[in-house]
């Protein structure tokens, strides 16, 4: 893209978008989720208060205003920390499993507008991952439409409240898998065809997984959904709510609805967007983020091909991806720091680019300067998925990713059944089937016992919107109304766009959302907001 002086603000807003595209199931290498590793890292201050205590809100520094462009003069950051139970027991009671009478420090920060008015409580975000920063986003959102974020409608009628899930960031971090096994990870051949590069990566899922197990033993299911959200209603306690108000984005979504059902007559309004379907398992999900994916993928292609000026690699955007991944899989383009573009790595930049509609000029651009010998766009777009920083190192996002995601899961497919579906997508996805059946072994290679969530109706709960996009790849539109329905009281908003998630990406949209958050009117039956 041609640099201009409105590059930062554009930059920033594929920013913020891209942040919230955070992906879902245990796919891929650990089911990902987009963090970028230039997400703020505002500092949370002061000890945990108790668990049942009003927190200590503290001063907490402000995002450096080169990330954006500019900061958000506007707002004001505060931040706490509230102790949980390590483990919250059946029904939420006492516990004499492996966490009784310890607990996890959670983080908060609150985002508060100096234009604030009528203010009616505390709007708490999720998004999602697993693994992916709430104290983030909640900075992310702050920053105003311009940006991606959210309208001063809601800003100026709600603190903006973020929190690291238990295992996330700066919540009692999960930490156990190292940025070399990390780099090996994503570098792999996304389908490794011979049995012995296929039983290269179960080692290595197996070796992850054993390091995990041996630093956190049989505390490892506690890091689950339904703790979490267990944990979600302490936060709403600690900023004085008597009902919750949240907005949850992908996994987000599941860890919304597991309180809805948990909790259902603490619920104000939710709004599930990029909605997960909690009753599919392992082997489902994972296909139905397959076809989502190629269905996304053949959408860029179309784009590509109707936009040729500004697709280098039309008229046949698809040949020249996959070829691009099968050169690399070879002959491995390498940077000016020795660094090599493995097909796996080319992979990820594909992956990471169809979050956003945005992105796929950008992923258009970055393989032909591939093709060229270049591979800096690649790597910028792979590792800004994989929360890579420069220096190599990686946050502790997949750590988390592979603990929650694995403590949910119940169903445990063998490395034969895997191999085979391997086989079988590859036909019916061809550039993402394989990889989606692969990435199966790190749950199925998890040590632990599991602590699945809850799959039933929020009786007793308000009308809850669960929004889904159309051209969604990381969370298929699908899983929308299924969620609605599991719930019973869902009502579903549809966005005919393009990317992960639609909130607030059109005035359709924003809308619909703002009034119910706001007044809790709640968008008509069946109302479908068109992409532009």
């Amino acid at each position: 893209m041609t640099r201009t002086d409105r590059q930062p603000r554009m930059a920033a807003t594929r920013r913020v978008r891209r942040h919230l595209a955070a992906f879902v199931a245990a796919a891929l290498l650990t089911a990902g989720c987009t963090l970028p590793a230039f997400a703020p890292r505002t500092e949370v201050e002061g000890a945990a208060a108790p668990t049942g205590s009003a927190p200590t809100w503290r001063p907490c520094p402000e995002v450096p205003d080169e990330l954006v462009g500019r900061g958000a003069p506007d707002m004001r950051y505060e931040c706490a920390r509230i102790a949980v139970p390590r483990d919250w027991g059946t029904g939420g009671g006492a516990s004499t499993g492996p966490g009784a009478g310890q607990t996890f420090e959670i983080a908060l920060l609150r985002a508060r507008s100096t234009k604030q008015r009528d203010r009616i409580g505390s709007l708490v975000v999720n998004p999602g991952g697993p693994g992916g920063s709430g104290v983030d986003t909640a900075v992310y959102l702050s920053f105003g439409t311009q940006f991606g974020g959210l309208p001063a409608s809601i800003t100026e009628r709600f603190d903006i409240v973020g929190f690291d899930p238990r295992g996330v960031s700066r919540s009692s971090p999960v930490k156990c898998i190292s940025d070399a096994d990390l780099d090996a990870s994503f570098g792999f051949d996304p389908d490794p065809t011979s049995q012995s590069a296929f039983d290269g990566f179960a080692g290595l899922s197996q070796r992850i997984g054993r390091g995990c197990g041996d630093r956190y033993g049989d505390q490892l299911p506690l890091y689950g959904t339904e703790q979490a959200a267990r944990d979600m209603d302490a936060v709403r306690a600690a900023v004085g709510d008597d009902k919750l108000t949240y907005l949850g984005y992908s996994y987000g979504t599941l860890l919304g609805a597991t309180y809805a059902q948990l909790y259902p007559q603490r619920v104000r309004a939710l709004v599930l967007d990029g909605a997960v379907d909690p009753q599919q398992r392992l082997v489902e999900g994972s296909e139905s983020q397959a076809r989502g994916f190629e269905r996304a993928f053949t959408n860029f292609t179309r784009w590509c091909t109707a936009n040729a000026g500004r697709c280098p690699i039309a008229p046949d955007a698809r040949a020249a991806v996959t070829s691009a991944i099968d050169k690399a899989k070879v002959s491995p383009v390498r940077g000016a720091d020795g660094r090599e573009a493995t097909a796996g790595w080319v992979f990820y930049a594909v992956i990471s680019s169809l979050y956003t509609e945005s992105g796929w000029q950008e992923l258009a651009q970055a393989i032909d300067r591939l093709g060229e010998g270049d591979p800096k766009d690649v790597f910028r777009l792979a590792d800004a998925y994989a929360g890579r920083a420069d220096d190599g190192h990686y946050s502790n996002l997949f750590d988390a990713n592979l603990a929650i995601n694995c403590a949910d899961e119940t169903e445990k497919p063998s490395r034969e059944q895997i191999r085979q579906l391997q086989s079988e997508w590859r036909g019916k996805y061809p550039l993402f089937g394989p990889a989606l059946a692969v990435g199966m072994l790190s749950c199925v290679e998890w040590p632990g016992g599991r602590d699945p969530y809850p799959t039933g109706k929020a009786n007793g709960a308000p009308p809850i919107v669960v929004v889904g996009t159309t051209g969604d790849p990381a969370t298929p539109y699908e899983q929308t109304p299924r969620l609605a329905s599991m719930l019973g009281v869902g009502r579903v908003l549809t966005w005919e766009g393009e990317g992960h998630t639609a909130y607030p990406q059109t005035s359709c949209i924003t809308n619909a959302v703002d009034a119910y958050l706001i007044d809790l009117t709640v968008p008509r039956e069946g109302l479908r907001c068109p992409a532009r």
